[in-house]
């Protein structure tokens, strides 16, 4: 183990960018901070710089560790280090390659994180992350999921559920007004996504409470979960690739345009992905490191 720097100890211009993710503009969807060239850091240390700019994630760019991999991502929110998130994999990808850090092959770049290698493709400001660790998890107790959401049971539409595709989250179903009225009551469930969906149009409406983080803006690892759990209850099904639409964040004044596509075969979904665009907003040095 690396023995702890002083808290005086200056380092020599690590750089970072702030990008705001699943917005085509400044000053909506879900800040990001992406730190680069801090293979030197500690957990400890990474996870006190997280802290300290306080968003929802912090993403540390660093060489890769396994084959094939063009990065490696370290995710943390202020609270602890995730295996795998959303919006930090749509924010890095962009920001590798706008800073010249990655050229992609084929448009195509290859992450390495907690939860194994991620495939994101690039299309200039644009990036589309595709997930096929698939899981559908265990039933969530009713009387638990009201309880988290502050409204009362029989608001919940159809079945609430774990699911999962890189990182599970608790699903729950309700009216779009409701949406609109859920409350996050932490020390229930660590996240659940309050979510309504238009049979018609394929269209979400949704927000995510997430223990460590309060309400989040725009959540990329739900986004492709979602469409395991829309399989799962009929809410989609047949053959082929499906896509919706996510708004979220409006009810925290960060609106966020998530696109998501499941691919179905034999009833059963094999792919998910979602596309989102990222706008950087600041860049700088860190100019002190923590203990």
């Amino acid at each position: 183990m690396a023995a702890a720097r002083p808290a005086s100890y200056k380092c020599n211009m690590l750089p970072f960018a702030i990008y705001d993710v699943f917005s085509d503009r400044p000053y909506a969807g879900n800040q990001l901070a992406v730190v680069y060239d801090g293979q030197d850091l500690t957990a400890a240390q990474m996870q006190a710089i997280a802290l300290e700019f306080g968003y929802s994630e912090t993403v540390f760019v660093l060489p890769p560790t396994a084959a094939g991999a063009d990065y490696l991502a370290r995710i943390f929110t202020p609270a602890e280090e995730l295996p795998f998130a959303g919006h930090p994999t749509i924010g890095a990808a962009l920001a590798v390659v706008q800073s010249g850090r990655v050229k992609p092959i084929r448009d195509t770049l290859v992450q390495e994180c907690g939860a194994g290698l991620m495939h994101v493709a690039v299309d200039g400001g644009t990036a589309k992350l595709t997930s096929t660790a698939i899981a559908v998890g265990p039933e969530v107790d009713r009387a638990t999921a009201a309880a988290a959401i502050g409204l009362e049971e029989d608001r919940i539409l159809g079945t609430p559920k774990n699911a999962s595709a890189g990182l599970d989250h608790n699903f729950v179903r309700l009216a779009d007004e409701d949406v609109a009225a859920a409350v996050d009551r932490p020390g229930h469930l660590d996240k659940v996504y309050v979510f309504s969906f238009d049979p018609d149009t394929n269209a979400v409406h949704a927000r995510l409470f997430h223990r460590g983080v309060g309400e989040d803006p725009a959540t990329g690892s739900a986004a492709i979960a979602l469409g395991v759990h829309l399989v799962d209850q009929g809410l989609i099904s047949g053959d082929g690739s499906h896509g919706y639409e996510i708004a979220q964040g409006a009810e925290i004044n960060r609106p966020s345009t998530l696109h998501g596509e499941v691919t179905v075969l034999n009833g059963v979904p094999i792919s998910v992905s979602v596309t989102g665009t990222a706008v950087k907003v600041a860049e700088g040095n860190l100019v002190a490191l923590p203990a």
